[in-house]
């Protein structure tokens, strides 16, 4: 009885959360010819393709100040490209308004480097705080399931009523990741998360990022500095240099490019 009861919230919350998703195969995200700059002489990003595949883990590399950031930002419409197809679930997102995007960043989870939990709320309510903004229509039973469930996911259950103050750096990344998880994202967009950790945290971070593909069936792009994240989690790997993609692969064949500055970031 019980098992069906939780069932029942779990679909119910599903239906709730994403009405009608597109299911079919092929591209999630398809970029064409993007170009982003900051004023006359800061050219950031510069004619940069890129497809990512239903289901895929893919891990952008750059040196700093190549346009990594820039770029997921773009696919959220968090800044505007200057030219360019940004298509997300076949649509181009340069030509929405903003109610249109509005409904498709429900659809994407974005992790940001410091988690960007609020410090006034406990981990319950930060992590009830987007499904009571979003989906104002589930009940108190159905919200709190949904936020323990999410918390079971980063295997932190324990901490739904500490402050953020008292939670470790590792915990917090993992909170900041439940709540990403919180309105069931087919996209998750990672923006260096295992950054400012130790290399063991790390390491569960990146395995926790696997985790979540299985379980969820996600799309996520990775940012990461950080190779050892880079060569657990991606399916692929791409470079950018200097608003460029420059280099395409799995991690081995990256690893034995014939390009000396591709193979650098392997050294």
């Amino acid at each position: 009885m019980i098992q069906v009861e939780t069932n029942t919230i779990k679909q119910t919350v599903a239906d709730h959360l994403n009405p009608g998703i597109n299911t079919k195969g092929g591209p999630v995200i398809n970029i064409k010819g993007l170009y982003k700059s900051f004023g006359k002489n800061t050219d950031i990003l510069k004619g940069v393709d890129l497809i990512v595949k239903k289901g895929e883990n893919l891990v952008v590399l750059g040196k700093s100040g190549s346009g990594k950031s820039v770029l997921i930002k773009c696919l959220v419409g968090l800044v505007a490209a200057d030219k360019g197809e940004l298509k997300v679930f076949d649509t181009d997102i340069t030509k929405m308004n903003n109610q249109q995007l509005n409904a498709i960043r429900l659809r994407i989870g974005f992790l940001f480097q410091n988690s960007a939990l609020y410090d006034s709320m406990t981990v319950r309510e930060n992590l009830s705080f987007p499904l009571k903004r979003h989906s104002k229509k589930l009940t108190n039973k159905e919200v709190e399931h949904s936020v323990i469930e999410a918390l079971e996911s980063v295997g932190l259950k324990e901490a739904i009523d500490k402050m953020p103050s008292e939670l470790s750096g590792g915990m917090r990344k993992r909170i900041g990741l439940a709540r990403t998880l919180i309105l069931r994202p087919e996209i998750i967009l990672y923006d260096e998360p295992t950054t400012g950790l130790d290399t063991i945290t790390s390491r569960e971070i990146s395995e926790l990022i696997l985790h979540i593909q299985k379980k969820y069936k996600t799309t996520s792009i990775i940012i990461t500095h950080d190779m050892a994240c880079a060569r657990l989690t991606g399916d692929r790997l791409v470079i950018l240099k200097d608003g460029v993609m420059v280099a395409e692969g799995s991690y081995e064949a990256l690893e034995k490019s014939n390009d000396p500055w591709v193979r650098s970031f392997f050294i």
